[in-house]
């Protein structure tokens, strides 16, 4: 699955990858640099990203749904217990 941003996302990206190079390595760089090593991050980072987040987000929901008997639960025939 290839990873698509959004134009004003993308643009973002690209200057402030251009604003690390500049800032972080001495070094300027142009749009068109930038805009390849986004897509290197892109295919080559992002799935990895994308992988380790869906795996939290199940291990999320797979506790939250352990937990639903305990949460929610109302006891049945309740009407003629004493209080």
């Amino acid at each position: 699955m290839t990873i698509k941003l959004k134009q004003e996302v993308s643009d973002q990206l690209i200057a402030s990858i251009k604003r690390y190079f500049e800032e972080q390595l001495d070094q300027t760089i142009g749009d068109l640099k930038a805009k390849l090593l986004l897509e290197f991050c892109l295919g080559e980072i992002g799935p990895c990203v994308y992988n380790q987040a869906i795996a939290d987000a199940q291990t999320y929901v797979q506790g939250s749904i352990a937990e639903i008997d305990s949460t929610c639960f109302e006891p049945e025939f309740g009407y003629w217990r004493e209080p």
